[in-house]
């Protein structure tokens, strides 16, 4: 029974360049130190997405306020709060990503990753207000049509609106699934919705250069619609994460490495469960019942060990060693039955 590799190797990490020449060296190594760095490298290069983003799109919704606040475009505007909640949104995730950075207690026993599924219901939210606040802002312009003014700097806006946000997006999406963060691939689907809102404002200004006042309003609508899109999606990803939901091909995978693990005669009951970026698995796998407490030992070890070199980013697996059934002999876990009955 293994929540903690054994196989490790007596160097520590303690500078950039120690860490890399010791990992070409030394590359499958799995010890405490090298999953709590690796931890650490996710959390900061998920902080770092964060704050570059968070500046990039800082900068171009400011451009897109001036325009706005000049053209009186409610397309311009949609597309502009959106951006902006978008940037926003770096702010609840730069928390989670700093909780979950701190080790675990006798409180909370598996750490605080999960506040990245909070950070991103908070996501979810904030596209879901976003969403209706374009939607009302537009309905409002439809009933109430005005010219927009300033039409060639709306549209400049408009192009810029979709090149930050492409880029934000492809930089957020890029990492988050580097890390394993959906909360952080949520914000950048989030991201790439707005690049295309974007180009719908462009088609609204082309609108109402040509004088056709509903252009705008329309655009608005349309947009809205986008973001509702995007809303599904995003709840969609984070929902999952929530539930506790992963990929079955991650599942498949972890099943065909334990079974080539030699002194693994079966798998029984294997769970794997998002903390966070971070995987953690839980198995029993069947083994020979004449086996010693050592030799059992020993090949959950083993078993623990294809699991980290298998199942991407995991980082723990507690593995349980289960005694192969012989004729005639009670079920062990009879004892438990009632437990776990529904």
């Amino acid at each position: 029974m293994s929540d903690r590799h054994e196989h490790s190797h007596p160097h520590h990490h303690r500078h950039s360049l120690r860490h890399r020449l010791s990992h070409l060296l030394t590359p499958h190594s799995h010890e405490t130190a090298d999953k709590v760095d690796s931890a650490l490298e996710s959390s900061a290069r998920g902080m770092r997405a964060l704050w570059v983003s968070l500046a990039v799109l800082g900068v171009t919704a400011l451009a897109q306020a001036l325009v706005v606040a000049v053209s009186g475009s409610v397309a311009l505007l949609g597309d502009t709060v959106h951006n902006t909640a978008d940037a926003l949104t770096a702010v609840p995730l730069g928390i989670a990503f700093m909780l979950g950075r701190r080790a675990a207690t006798r409180r909370f026993t598996y750490g605080y990753g999960r506040a990245e599924d909070l950070a991103g219901l908070v996501i979810v939210l904030t596209i879901a207000a976003s969403a209706a606040f374009a939607g009302w802002t537009a309905i409002d312009r439809l009933l109430d049509p005005r010219p927009v003014q300033h039409v060639p700097a709306v549209a400049v806006a408009a192009l810029v609106g979709f090149a930050g946000n492409e880029w934000v997006a492809r930089y957020r999406i890029r990492v988050g699934r580097a890390i394993g963060s959906a909360a952080l691939v949520a914000d950048g689907l989030h991201a790439r919705t707005d690049g295309f809102t974007s180009l719908a404002v462009l088609l609204g200004a082309g609108g109402s250069a040509l004088g056709w006042q509903l252009a705008d309003p329309i655009v608005g609508l349309a947009i809205t619609a986008a973001i509702a899109l995007v809303l599904r999606d995003a709840a969609r990803e984070v929902f999952r994460r929530v539930m506790d939901a992963v990929d079955p091909a991650l599942v498949d995978r972890a099943e065909r490495a334990l079974t080539e693990v030699p002194g693994v005669c079966g798998v029984g009951e294997l769970r794997l469960r998002w903390i966070g970026h971070r995987l953690r698995a839980e198995v029993a796998v069947v083994v020979d019942g004449d086996a010693t407490v050592r030799e059992a030992h020993r090949i959950a070890v083993d078993a623990e060990h294809a699991l980290l070199h298998a199942v991407p980013r995991l980082t723990a697996a507690l593995v349980h060693a289960d005694p192969e059934p012989a004729p005639g002999e009670a079920d062990p876990h009879l004892a438990l039955a009632h437990h776990t009955a529904a």
